[in-house]
C-alpha cells in the first residue's frame, strides 16, 4: 500500500514521533472507548477518533512540568505573570498579530470559553449560529447554556468547503445574537480566507451579532499559509470579537485543561469566570506551566510535527484514492481527515469501520452523516495500520 522507503517519510523515523508509550490502563478516553471490544476475528479496535495525539509532548514542555512539580506547592492558581505575555509573544511571532496581554484570561478549555461567552453576552433563548459539520460541543453546548443552536451547512466546492452566505442570510433571525466560528475548522480542516472572514464580519455587524472565534487549530496550518485571526481584521465586528486559543492540540496537553480567551476589553475579565455561575474552576498550575513553555519554546517541535502531519495526509490521500466510493477534500489545517463514505453504498460507515477494527469518529455527531473522521497524529506505523483497516472496512 505505501512505500516506507520514500524520502518524504523520513520524518516518521524521528525519535520524537516514531513511538508512543502504551496508553492502555491510564484512563485515556481515546483508548478506553473500545477497551473491551473485539472484532469478529478477535482483534482490538484501533482508536483514531478523539483529537488528542498518540505522541509524547515536547521535551521542553515536560521539563517545565518537572520544574513546576519540583516546586512542590499546587494551591489555587490565577494566571501567572508569564502566561499572557507568552501568548502575546507567540501570536506576534507565529501569526503576525499583536494582542494586548491585559486582554488575556485563562480558562479551563475552549469549550468552557464558548459556554462562558454565551452566558456573558447573550440572554436565555437567544440563538447561537454555527456552521456544520462541526465539532460536537458546538451543537450541544448552546442548549446546556440555555440558548438555541442555529445551524447553517457549509457548502462543499470542488477544492474546499465554503460558507454559503445566501443560506446564512436566510437562517438569521432577530434572536440570533452570537456566531461561534471554528477557524481553522474541525472536522473539515478548512481555513477561512481573508475575503470570507471579511464577509462574515460584515454579516455580523449588519445583524448585531457577536463573533466568538475558536482558533485552537491555528498553529497547525498544513499548507504553509499564515493563519489570520478573525480579531485581527480591521473591522468593527472584529474589534468586538472574542478569540479562544489553547496549546492543547498542537503540543498534546489537552488533559492539563488550560486555554486562553482574548477579550476585546480588559474590563470584561472581571465578569468572565463569574459568568459561569460558580461552576467553572480555576486553571490548574501544571496547565499554566505547560502552556507557557509550549508557546515560548515549542516551535521547533511544532515545525517537525507539521512535516509529519503533511506526510500522513499524503498517506490518507493515497488510501482514499484506492477505495471506490470514498472521497475527501485534503485539509489545509489540523491533523484530522474528514472522509466522505456516502459513495460506497455502506449504510453505516462507522459500524463498518469498527467491524474492521478501526475506531473512527462518526460523522453523525458532527451533523455530517455518512462521513467518518480520522485522527492522523500518531506514529506512522500506527497510521499505516489504521489505513489498512479503513481499506478492509470498504473493500
Amino acid at each position: 500500500m505505501h512505500d516506507e522507503a520514500d524520502p518524504s517519510a523520513a520524518i516518521s523515523e524521528d525519535p520524537l514521533f516514531a513511538t508512543c508509550p502504551d496508553r492502555r490502563g491510564t484512563g485515556a478516553e481515546k483508548w478506553d472507548q473500545w477497551a473491551d471490544a473485539r472484532t469478529a476475528d478477535g482483534r482490538e479496535i484501533l482508536p483514531v477518533w478523539v483529537a488528542d495525539m498518540d505522541l509524547r509532548s515536547p521535551p521542553e514542555v515536560l521539563e517545565a512540568l518537572h520544574a513546576r512539580v519540583d516546586h512542590g506547592v499546587f494551591g489555587y492558581t490565577a494566571d501567572p505573570p508569564g502566561f499572557a505575555p507568552a501568548l502575546a509573544d507567540h501570536m506576534a511571532r507565529v501569526h503576525g498579530c499583536a494582542i494586548d496581554p491585559a486582554c488575556v484570561v485563562g480558562t479551563p478549555g475552549v469549550v468552557t470559553g464558548l459556554g462562558l461567552a454565551a452566558r456573558l453576552l447573550t440572554e436565555p433563548d437567544d440563538e447561537i449560529l454555527t456552521f456544520t459539520p462541526i465539532y460536537p460541543p458546538f451543537l450541544s453546548l448552546p442548549k446546556a447554556a440555555g440558548r438555541r443552536s442555529l445551524r447553517v451547512p457549509l457548502a462543499r466546492r470542488e477544492q474546499t468547503w465554503e460558507v454559503d452566505f445566501d443560506a446564512l442570510e436566510q437562517a438569521v433571525t432577530p434572536k440570533t445574537k452570537m456566531l461561534w466560528l471554528c477557524h481553522p475548522q474541525n472536522p473539515t480542516g478548512m481555513v477561512h480566507s481573508r475575503e470570507e472572514l471579511g464577509r462574515i464580519a460584515d454579516f455580523a455587524a449588519r445583524h448585531g451579532i457577536r463573533v466568538v472565534s475558536d482558533e485552537i487549530w491555528a498553529d497547525l496550518i498544513l499548507d504553509g499559509s499564515q493563519h489570520m485571526p478573525f480579531a485581527s481584521l480591521d473591522h468593527p465586528a472584529a474589534k468586538d470579537a472574542i478569540t479562544l486559543v489553547a496549546p492543547s492540540k498542537t503540543w498534546n496537553i489537552a488533559g492539563l485543561d488550560c486555554a486562553a480567551a482574548i477579550l476585546p476589553d480588559p474590563a470584561m475579565k472581571a465578569r468572565w469566570r463569574p459568568s459561569g455561575g460558580g461552576l467553572v474552576p480555576m486553571v490548574n498550575p501544571l496547565g499554566y506551566a505547560a502552556a507557557e513553555a509550549a508557546w515560548r519554546y515549542g516551535d521547533p517541535w511544532r515545525q517537525k510535527l507539521l512535516a509529519l502531519l503533511r506526510h500522513h495526509m499524503q498517506l490518507v490521500g493515497e488510501t482514499v484514492e484506492e477505495i471506490p466510493g470514498l472521497t475527501w477534500l485534503p485539509p489545509r489545517a489540523t491533523y484530522l481527515a474528514w472522509i466522505d463514505c456516502r459513495g460506497t453504498g455502506v449504510e453505516n460507515p462507522q459500524a463498518a469501520c469498527e467491524a474492521a477494527g478501526l475506531g473512527t469518529s462518526d460523522g453523525q455527531g458532527f451533523a455530517g452523516a455518512g462521513f467518518v473522521r480520522i485522527n492522523t497524529a500518531c506514529p506512522t506505523t500506527m497510521l499505516v495500520e489504521a489505513l489498512r483497516r479503513l481499506h478492509d472496512a470498504f473493500a
